[in-house]
């Protein structure tokens, strides 16, 4: 009989290699390793075994074959510890624009019966969103409905400003990105009203673990040691992502955020074992 596990918000669901195998290969670890690390794995599972366990195991074991899997942490965690404004906000963008959109910051958009302040503009394919941003400390949080029906209000609007003659710019669709996963209320929705909608795993083929597990687009938080203050620090210099880091040496780093050197030359090391991955 298959095992049951319990995910974070309390609920069972049967064990699935599948995504054990997905998480491992995430951390970085080779594909015929992967199965000595599962096998491993489920060796200790029991029916009733937290998810948040098992990725505590996948991270024990994972880091005999792929050393670098000790310096890395939760990329949801990790992107939950940004701040909304303006953290989320640029990492979304640098996320869009290493996915192959043509990414803008954000702007007021005039529409017909109202101004309405849009956190980037994003062009793929011919298409032009606007694009709202929603960040939830608590990863396992659900993103709902409203965020669907405001999107929704704000490209009619603005369309029709557009017809009108009160502004010369206007957007096609709109996109909502958040770094939770959807309710399913809000799948529906977006897909009734052609709202592009990416979450954490949603749509299959374009979402935020997505495209952090296949570009250089970790987090600066997804290393281990980035403090607030570091944080705070390198995302005013407009650092959001280990790609954007390494773009500078420690003594750079150092030079523009007025962090200790030395905490910088441990930061870059092990961005760089994460990259390497």
């Amino acid at each position: 009989m298959t095992k049951q596990v319990i995910k974070a918000d309390g609920t069972l669901q049967a064990y699935d290699r599948n995504k054990v195998m997905r998480t491992i290969r995430n951390y970085g670890i080779a594909e015929d390793q992967a199965e000595t690390v599962v096998s491993e794995i489920e060796k200790h599972l029991y029916d009733g075994m937290r998810t948040r366990d098992i990725l505590r195991l996948i991270r024990t074991v994972g880091r005999k074959y792929q050393p670098a899997v000790a310096e890395r942490t939760n990329v949801r965690r990790a992107i939950g510890m940004f701040r909304p404004k303006p953290d989320f906000e640029l990492y979304v963008q640098a996320l869009l624009a290493g996915s192959g959109y043509e990414v803008e910051e954000g702007r007021i958009l005039q529409g017909r019966c109202g101004e309405h302040e849009v956190d980037a503009i994003a062009k793929k394919d011919g298409i032009t969103y606007f694009v709202e941003v929603k960040h939830h400390h608590n990863h396992h949080k659900m993103t709902g409905l409203d965020e669907g029906r405001i999107a929704r209000a704000i490209v009619e609007d603005v369309q029709e400003g557009y017809k009108e003659g009160r502004n010369h710019f206007t957007i096609d669709k709109a996109m909502i990105v958040s770094n939770t996963k959807l309710s399913a209320h809000a799948k529906r929705y977006a897909t009734c009203w052609d709202i592009k909608h990416i979450g954490w795993d949603h749509p299959a083929d374009e979402n935020i673990a997505a495209m952090v597990t296949t570009k250089p687009l970790c987090p600066i938080t997804l290393i281990k040691g980035v403090n607030a203050r570091m944080r705070k620090n390198l995302v005013y210099e407009g650092i959001v992502t280990v790609g954007q880091l390494l773009a500078y040496s420690p003594a750079e780093l150092a030079e523009m955020t007025d962090l200790p050197e030395r905490d910088m030359i441990v930061i870059v090391d092990r961005a760089q074992k994460l990259v390497c991955q």
